[in-house]
């Protein structure tokens, strides 16, 4: 027996060969997972929203189902209950328009003539109930000029939905 110590020879890591047959099965199930993507019903799962046109073309076949409707809100069209808690207006494609009644609160953003999109249900009486309304913007972020001279209650009131 030796005195000398011995030093642990360092681990070469797995053979070539099954590292090959890991890379082989990695490949294999990105392949299989991106062929799932590609020829799946990815499409039956996307949401698109319908414009006021193409809902009135849908008939009754549009009553009841899920939609997304997607328009500009008609000027002179919003009327806000006397509550305050039921919003209704109409929305408009330019050739058509949908009566739309909500109990959602408006984005501070809301206001005739900006482009919404709301999810709802068409009824029987060509009515479309909605419980989720977005409005569409640009990102564009304008901060007031720095010689802007109206006061801080003036910038709020500018946000705010007009009555």
């Amino acid at each position: 027996m030796s005195t000398e110590p011995t030093t642990p020879t360092p681990d070469a890591g797995p053979a070539p060969r099954t590292r090959r047959l890991f890379l082989l099965a990695a490949g294999g199930a990105v392949a299989i997972a991106l062929s799932v993507l590609a020829f799946g019903d990815v499409g039956e799962n996307l949401v698109y929203y319908w414009s006021p046109s193409e809902l009135r073309e849908a008939g009754p076949e549009a009553v009841g189902a899920s939609i997304r409707l997607g328009g500009l809100v008609e000027k002179g069209s919003v009327n806000r209950s006397a509550d305050g808690l039921t919003l209704e207006f109409t929305v408009t494609d330019g050739q058509s328009q949908v009566d739309v009644r909500t109990t959602a609160v408006p984005p501070a953003m809301f206001r005739e003539g900006i482009g919404v999109v709301l999810e709802g249900t068409m009824r029987e009486d060509g009515r479309f109930d909605t419980a989720r309304l977005m409005v569409k913007h640009d990102n564009e972020y304008q901060a007031p000029e720095v010689n802007d001279k109206r006061s801080m209650e003036e910038l709020i009131e500018s946000m705010q939905f007009d009555t």
